[in-house]
């Protein structure tokens, strides 16, 4: 019989079964028909069953065949103890579903390759050494011209290839200026495409003629996504043109389907040459990242060393023209170490930002599973303690001890298989609603996440890795059951309350681990999130405006004027961009003519009536005055008066910025305010002049305060107004001053946020699993409370006798999931602000937590032992 037809006959049942019997009793009939006695017949054929039997052995696949029946047994078995099942399905889905939800992040960010040729020879140069601050950092940002020399110096070896970050603008019209789009551009070297070997899905992508000389070729390659969305895959879209600043660019082709730039948590609409962007020739403009791919000859190590030579002497020669820096800056400048990095899934700053994060959080998802798990091994253990008679009776016909760990084994796959459904549902929710969370406004985070074969490959590898791990243990316990010991009802069940309690202690040092990480988290945003800022955001809306071409500053004063005679409109002000917006501008000064200062000063253009607008108290001096120039008066704060002048009255004193040399006469001291994150300290920080020396502008943003509560309901007004006010202006983006402050507080928002949720879950499954462990115990142990109640044992007596062992599991995991909480503080302290592991608050936290989950699930057994009738259970004993 051929192996298909062993195989399909495993699946027929009871038609198979027919069949043998059809053929037995044809053989019976013919020998019936040779003359034979039907009776004797039958004895010479021997019995039915067992003729069936071996007729059945040769005709399916044995070990199949058992896989089926184990199956059919389980699904049973599940569906008789539906409540049970579906609660274990649910908690262990949930966290199947988080594990998976956390690989389809991590993959996405971090393990999937770009889809190019060869991504294993992508590298990604960073700098690393300290920064003109002092402080230590690692850098992916370089400047053109540089590039340009060390692309030569490696050409034989490597090919070097710019990008810029993606990043978002709306000033592109198609049409008229007035019709403004969103796209998310990326400047590219020519040669890019080429390089990574992808085909253009309609028209030509970029050459490398066509990135050689600036502006000499106006083009544009659209991402396959930007054609779909906003042309609906029209051919007719090459050779079209779109205005972009003052640029006119014609579109030449669109990009294969599947790339979708350099950047994970980015896609790119508009592919432009780099040539198209003036900083080419800038080597104080940090604005493109560096990817080297090597060639076939080419020696990673030797390739560095290349770009680190022609970095020294870009570097040395770069400080012969920083006059008036501290000597231990210079020096920190010129010990910059070049590193070249894999960089086959990309390079972004979402991977950057969020590397440390989703670590952290695919951690605690891992605990949750394992918890879940512990849960179900638990079930599983009690549910083999009340199957311990029907083990027997297997084992006492024949079953050998791998049978039965099979049969425990395959009901084990099916709540795992049933759960890794339930958790697929999940994850399919949760992952694109974990990276809308990752959402500032002005630049969302845009992730392609595909349920592809990756996923599924871990779905499935997660389904046989919980089956291990839940259901081994129990069958292993079930399949060592003695039928003689068993069958009399002997069984000592002690060894399995010491498994289950065991299980118990690791579900509450894990749960005590998650509660301590998430408290610390929650602690962290809270108190990020409640930092004093130094100014108002109520009712404060922040339009990013450009112009084109640049315009004299006296033009945007004229439109902030026009503004502030609109209905609704409280007071509006100018600025170069918006406090805690990302941006900033720094340098070293020296103050009243003394020598530098190491540590760096911030600065910040604005305009006559800032300060009212942003509610920044002015302490001494006078506010800015329109006819007050760059440089020249210059607000300064707190910090900068204590930094530079021991914390005297600056007013009326003098400093110069070294960067351009410009001197400043301070006029006002203001009140501190934060200035371009929420954790660092509070910056020495100088408010000037939005009137410099060329008097010309073509970006800057307008502050307007509206007396209305909702100052969003003011966007499309203020939009149209500022363009009605000057037509060369146009707004690239609004936003409320609030939706900004939040934004600084994405990455901890999103960590309390699921660190919350899994906390909850992990004590949830803890919980059920602390009930479902003295539920056993009470169930086991009802002959000796029966007893001990007739003879006269007290409530308390019997309910510390129930509960004492398994709350002594709670102490002791209590303790361990401490120590493993202090211990892993350390690498969570670059995620963590103002918050340390021993404050009595992160401590308490998971305590009353625990307490408060263990007093509800120990009520339930306590209740149930103490109302245990002696006479009824003694009675049935």
């Amino acid at each position: 019989m051929s192996l298909w037809s062993r195989i399909t006959n495993v699946f027929r049942g009871d038609r198979l079964s027919r069949e043998i019997d059809e053929e037995f009793e044809s053989h019976i009939a013919e020998a019936i028909e040779q003359g034979r006695d039907s009776a004797e017949a039958r004895r010479a054929f021997g019995p039915r069953l067992r003729q069936r039997d071996e007729s059945r052995d040769a005709r399916v696949i044995a070990w199949l065949d058992s896989l089926r029946a184990d199956a059919i047994f389980g699904w049973r078995q599940l569906w008789k103890r539906k409540v049970t099942s579906a609660a274990a399905i649910l908690s262990l889905g949930l966290a199947i579903g988080a594990c998976t939800s956390a690989f389809r992040l991590m993959d996405a960010l971090f393990l999937r390759p770009m889809p190019v040729s060869n991504p294993g020879s992508l590298y990604a140069m960073f700098t690393r050494g300290r920064g003109p601050g002092g402080n230590e950092r690692t850098t992916d940002s370089n400047e053109y011209p540089q590039f340009r020399q060390m692309r030569a110096a490696v050409k034989d070896q490597a090919e070097l290839i710019a990008v810029s970050w993606t990043y978002h603008t709306d000033i592109i019209t198609f049409g008229t200026r007035q019709e403004v789009e969103e796209a998310y551009l990326q400047y590219v070297s020519g040669w890019m495409f080429g390089s990574f070997g992808l085909r253009p899905a309609l028209g030509r992508l970029f050459t490398e003629n066509d990135d050689v000389t600036l502006k000499a070729h106006p083009y544009a390659v659209l991402s396959y996504d930007y054609w779909t969305r906003r042309f609906g895959r029209d051919s007719g879209v090459v050779g079209r043109t779109f205005r972009m600043g003052g640029d006119l660019l014609q579109i030449i082709g669109v990009a294969p389907e599947n790339f979708t730039g350099t950047e994970p948590g980015a896609m790119t609409d508009i592919f432009i040459p780099t040539m198209m962007d003036e900083g080419v020739n800038h080597d104080d403009w940090s604005w493109i990242r560096t990817f080297v791919r090597m060639k076939t000859r080419g020696s990673r190590e030797l390739v560095r060393e290349k770009l680190q030579a022609v970095f020294n002497a870009v570097q040395s020669e770069r400080a012969k023209g920083f006059v008036g820096w501290p000597k231990r800056r210079l020096e920190n400048f010129l010990k910059q170490t070049i590193l070249l990095e894999p960089a086959a899934s990309g390079l972004s700053s979402t991977q950057t930002e969020f590397r440390r994060s989703l670590t952290i959080l695919c951690v605690l998802v891992a605990l949750v599973l394992i918890i879940a798990c512990a849960n179900v091994a638990n079930l599983l253990t009690a549910q083999a303690a009340a199957r311990a008679r029907e083990m027997a009776l297997r084992v006492a016909i024949g079953a050998g001890r791998w049978r039965l760990v099979q049969l425990v084994l395959v009901e084990s796959a099916l709540l795992a298989l049933l759960s890794t459904s339930v958790g697929a549902l999940f994850a399919w929710w949760a992952a694109p609603f974990v990276v809308s969370r990752i959402n500032p406004p002005d630049n969302p985070a845009r992730l392609l996440l595909p349920a592809d074969s990756r996923v599924l490959a871990f779905s499935l590898a997660i389904a046989v890795g919980v089956t291990f791990l839940f259901g081994l243990l129990p069958s292993l316990r079930a399949s060592s059951v003695k039928p003689a010991s068993a069958l009399k009802g002997g069984a000592d069940p002690h060894s399995r309350r010491r498994l289950m309690r065991s299980l118990i202690a690791v579900q509450v040092a894990f749960c005590f681990l998650v509660l301590f990480i998430s408290g610390l988290f929650v602690a962290t945003f809270d108190r990020l999130s409640h930092q004093p800022l130094g100014f108002s955001s109520d009712r404060l809306l922040v339009l990013e405006t450009s112009s084109q071409p640049s315009l004299p500053t006296v033009s945007w004063e004229q439109v902030a004027e026009h503004l502030r005679n609109l209905p609704g409109i409280e007071s509006v002000a100018l600025a170069g961009w918006p406090l805690l917006g990302g941006n900033g501008s720094n340098g070293f000064v020296a103050a009243n003519g003394g020598p530098v200062h190491e540590l760096l000063a911030y600065f910040l253009p604005v305009s006559s009536g800032w300060l009212d607008a942003m509610k920044i108290a002015l302490l001494g001096g006078r506010d800015l005055h329109p006819i007050d120039t760059y440089p020249g008066a210059a607000l300064v704060n707190e910090a900068f008066a204590k930094e530079y002048f021991q914390g005297e009255n600056p007013v009326g004193k003098s400093f110069v910025r070294t960067f351009d040399d410009s001197h400043f006469q301070i006029v006002g001291l203001v009140a501190d305010a934060r200035y371009r994150n929420l954790r660092e300290p509070i910056t020495p920080t100088a408010y000037v002049s939005i009137h410099d020396r060329d008097d010309r502008a073509n970006r800057m943003s307008f502050l307007v305060r509206t007396s209305g509560p909702n100052p969003l309901a003011m966007a499309s007004t203020l939009r149209r107004e500022i363009t009605r006010a000057r037509p060369e202006f146009l707004v690239s983006n609004i936003r409320t001053q609030a939706e900004i402050n939040r934004s600084a507080t994405i990455r901890e928002r999103l960590l309390a946020m699921l660190a919350l949720f899994f906390a909850i879950v992990a004590l949830l499954l803890a919980g059920i699993g602390l009930y479902g462990v003295l539920d056993y115990s009470v169930l086991q142990r009802r002959r000796e409370i029966a007893i001990r109640i007739a003879l006269g044992s007290p409530s308390a007596d019997v309910a510390w006798r129930v509960t004492a062992d398994v709350l002594s599991m709670v102490l002791i995991g209590s303790f361990a999931g401490l120590a493993l909480g202090i211990a892993s503080v350390r690498y969570l302290q670059a995620l963590l602000y103002q918050v340390a592991a021993t404050d009595a608050t992160m401590l308490t936290f998971p305590s009353l937590a625990l307490l408060a989950a263990s007093s509800l699930a120990v009520l339930p057994a306590v209740i149930r032992a103490i109302r245990v009738d002696p006479v009824a259970i003694l009675r049935a004993e």
